[in-house]
């Protein structure tokens, strides 16, 4: 057995102001109910640059280029055009933002059927852009090829392809994969391609970011909200072997783990799991975005006076290793379950997925420096009239303190603002639940002076239709001690020792009988 740790994580965002549009499931839903609406009239002029969504300090910090602590110090809302920053690096510490016509490029990348045709020019004009991207490579630039004639992509396009635009112009095409499955149209392909896409955009920069050998991961969970299959095993996967093939993970196999919004805290547990049995070393976790959710607010956003936030593709990948005697270690003796009969009440669910399993190890509320439960960034949602997310969570910890009287109702306040973090995630279902976080946990947890956190993924599963069903899970994080497990204990080396002994002691006795 091993103390699984978290060795590093990496952060992508992907600014898709057309896919908005053509793709988000708010807009293409209002084209067909009510395809002259205001909102439609009005929401292209609501849409941001690049360099806005650069300059914009949630996603500086999502990148890792900004302290979470900035935002608390920065008065909401964040999108008031003097909060915007100036001259902010689309390179992060711990990830990137890329603009939409790189990211088209890569989603030809990642296309291995031959059902992705991009028009000659715009191939040439990316090729370009990609050539230069530092973890982008040659063996991947080539597989963008030489493109099409723009004739052909858009006798494709008549022939149920989904569009691909730039700059409001039809640069490319999706084919569908099959003439009759529901389940390989031209816009499923599309949005489980863009999951890939901004997946091995967050695998390659988790590699080159956190100094990692691609050779040394063994298996990879893939966790977004997207699922691919055909029509005889509908959402059977495997996204993550998938991703694992084009980022150079040549020695490792994976799986696909799904829950709605609290798939990765999930990944995260089975991850930190398969590690301290010894089944793996080294697992990767990761998820890609979803073009679904883009603009998913956006009348409440429009409506409001405000850009339209929800404009970028979110992505994430985080390492979990043997102990190194350095890195956070992932508590699996603290974790938390939302079970079957929890039941959905506010206080049952807090309950079962932060007190329950800190109690269970001998803390309390006030034993955890940083809750990491459903990280939204406010400017997103309280327009739309979701509230602060974060705060109201962190509320609901500090009242479950107040009740098992770990807390004074007078220290709430403090309590909250100490302990609880503003929200700086995009809206993309399961990347703000709970791991925007483990970026800044290993800075923290290291060369920083906190000791702990607790990771909290929360879902909804009756969005199926198959249970009313609330979820959750919830892991513990921890500062190492400084020992590696064979330090702190027997070495693999001494147990082999002690067996062999054993094995002589035993084969004398017999001879001697």
């Amino acid at each position: 057995m091993t103390k699984p740790v978290i060795r590093g994580a990496s952060y992508v965002l992907v600014h898709t102001p057309d896919m908005i549009m053509n793709n988000g499931t708010t807009q293409t839903t209002e084209m067909v109910v009510n395809p002259n609406s205001e909102y439609l009239k009005e929401a292209p002029k609501h849409l941001r640059s690049f360099e806005q969504v650069v300059n914009y300090l949630p996603n500086q910090v999502y990148i890792g280029n900004e302290r979470y602590e900035k935002l608390r110090e920065t008065p909401q809302p964040w999108t008031d055009e003097d909060k915007y920053l100036k001259g902010a690096d689309k390179s992060g510490k711990i990830g990137e933002i890329l603009p939409q016509e790189e990211f088209i490029g890569l989603i030809k990348i990642c296309d291995v059927f031959d059902l992705v045709h991009l028009s000659k020019e715009f191939t040439e004009e990316t090729k370009a852009k990609l050539t230069e991207h530092p973890l982008i490579g040659e063996n991947l630039v080539e597989k963008l090829g030489e493109g099409d004639d723009q004739e052909y992509i858009e006798k494709l396009m008549d022939d149920h392809a989904e569009g691909l635009y730039h700059n409001d112009k039809l640069v490319g095409c999706v084919k569908r994969a099959h003439d009759v499955d529901p389940n390989l149209t031209a816009h499923v392909i599309f949005e489980n391609l863009v999951a890939k896409a901004s997946g091995l955009l967050a695998a390659l920069n988790l590699v080159a970011k956190n100094n990692i050998d691609p050779k040394d991961v063994e298996y990879v969970i893939e966790c977004s909200e997207e699922a691919c299959g055909d029509m005889n095993q509908r959402g059977g996967g495997n996204f993550a072997k998938a991703i694992a093939e084009l980022a150079g993970f040549e020695k490792a196999s994976g799986s696909d783990v799904r829950g709605f919004c609290a798939a990765p805290t999930h990944a995260l547990i089975t991850a930190a799991s398969l590690v301290g049995a010894g089944t793996f070393k080294n697992v990767v976790i990761l998820a890609g975005g979803s073009t679904a959710k883009l603009g998913m607010n956006g009348k409440d956003h429009v409506k409001k006076g405000l850009p339209i936030i929800e404009d970028v593709v979110g992505g994430f990948a985080a390492l979990i290793s043997e102990n190194d005697g350095e890195h956070p270690i992932l508590r699996t003796d603290a974790v938390g379950r939302h079970t079957v009969g929890t039941g959905s009440s506010p206080q049952a669910v807090m309950s079962s997925l932060v007190t329950e399993p800190l109690e269970k190890v001998g803390l309390t509320v006030s034993d955890v420096d940083r809750y990491s439960v459903e990280m939204q960034n406010p400017d997103i949602t309280k327009p739309a009239g979701a509230g602060d997310v974060p705060t109201a969570n962190m509320k609901m910890i500090g009242a479950l303190g107040v009740m098992k009287k770990q807390l004074e109702k007078a220290e709430m306040p403090e309590f909250i603002k100490e302990h609880g973090m503003e929200g700086w995630a995009p809206t993309q279902g399961h990347i703000p639940s709970g791991v925007p976080y483990l970026g800044f946990a290993v800075e923290d947890m290291t060369t920083g002076d906190l000791n702990r956190a607790q990771i909290v993924g929360k879902g909804s599963l009756f969005l199926g239709r198959m249970t009313n069903l609330f979820d959750g899970v919830s892991i513990v994080i921890e500062r190492n001690s400084g020992e590696s497990d064979e330090e702190g204990g027997v070495s693999k080396d001494e147990v082999k020792k002690l067996v062999a002994e054993a094995m002589r002691d035993f084969a004398a006795s017999l001879i001697e009988e």
